[in-house]
């Protein structure tokens, strides 16, 4: 069966790759674009089309989505020069990306587009084989009009609310997983000063109350040392973790352990780390 929409993808990095790839094994027809065009090679032989600029993406498109990274990334996209706006074509936009809830708010504002704020969680594996977890924000109408896209790429995926509703979970899921790196982390630095193997930790603790996916996947790749290629990069969890920082500011919330995981993350960026693997921060608590 045809599929109801030509789909328009910008943004093909570590999370935007196997998600294009993903559409492209699921039947839809996909128009891609990337600041680095080489990057095309990692999708072309799954069927995605090129085009030279966002305008020329949303020209070939009935839905744009938008993998990028933070707020500078996404405003240039949809308002820079050859941006979305630049042309005409799709008014329907999805953002997977990690966007703040004001710069969503200011992009439905100033496009006119029609907006949905999809964020993700799960990693470059699940995007691959559409079992990512999906946090969804927008009008409701929209949402189950372009719900058979996001139902390819979920295996887990939750309408949550108004416009920004999907950021504010992705908030939330960051503040969660920033702060259980360190806690992993330190986990393992306890486990080698007593000379335990630390491979056997996450098998003792599994399905018991300190379980995770963190301590299942994570916490075994600091042990193994496990950072290349990389799953995602410092920088990325490093600018989330401010985001849940100027959350919590803006809603006068006092939470030290975000703070905390703030100032470590941003340590280990400031002492060259920003292009490793995020879980590479363990380094911190354990050299290799």
């Amino acid at each position: 069966m045809s599929k109801p929409f030509r789909i328009g993808f910008i943004g093909i990095g570590i999370m935007g790759a196997p998600t294009v790839r993903r559409l492209c094994q699921q039947g839809w027809e996909v128009t891609v674009w990337n600041l680095e065009p080489e990057r095309f090679a990692e999708v072309e032989k799954a069927g995605a089309k090129w085009a030279d600029s966002p305008a020329a993406v949303r020209a070939a498109s009935d839905v744009v989505m938008i993998c990028v990274l933070g707020d500078p990334a996404i405003e240039s996209v949809c308002l820079g020069d050859k941006g979305l706006m630049a042309g005409e074509g799709a008014d329907i936009v999805i953002d997977l990306s990690t966007t703040s809830p004001e710069m969503t708010a200011s992009l439905v504002e100033r496009t006119g587009l029609r907006w949905i704020d999809c964020p993700v969680s799960g990693g470059p594996g699940p995007a691959e084989t559409g079992g990512l977890t999906m946090m969804a924000g927008g009008a409701d109408d929209l949402f189950a009009e372009i719900k058979p896209i996001l139902d390819d790429l979920a295996g887990n995926l939750t309408y949550m609310g108004p416009s920004g509703a999907g950021q504010v979970t992705k908030i939330i899921n960051q503040a969660i997983v920033g702060s259980t790196y360190l806690v992993v982390a330190e986990a393992y630095a306890m486990a080698k000063a007593a000379g335990i193997d630390g491979l056997k930790i996450a098998d003792a603790l599994k399905g018991g109350a300190a379980d995770s996916t963190v301590l299942q996947t994570i916490y075994k790749q600091m042990v193994q040392s496990d950072f290349e290629p990389p799953r995602s990069r410092a920088k990325q969890l490093t600018k989330d973790m401010h985001s849940v920082d100027d959350f919590s500011r803006a809603h006068d919330l006092d939470l030290p352990l975000q703070r905390v995981t703030v100032d470590q993350f941003q340590r280990y960026v400031d002492e060259g780390g920003a292009e490793a693997d995020s879980a590479s921060v363990s380094r911190l608590y354990v050299k290799d």
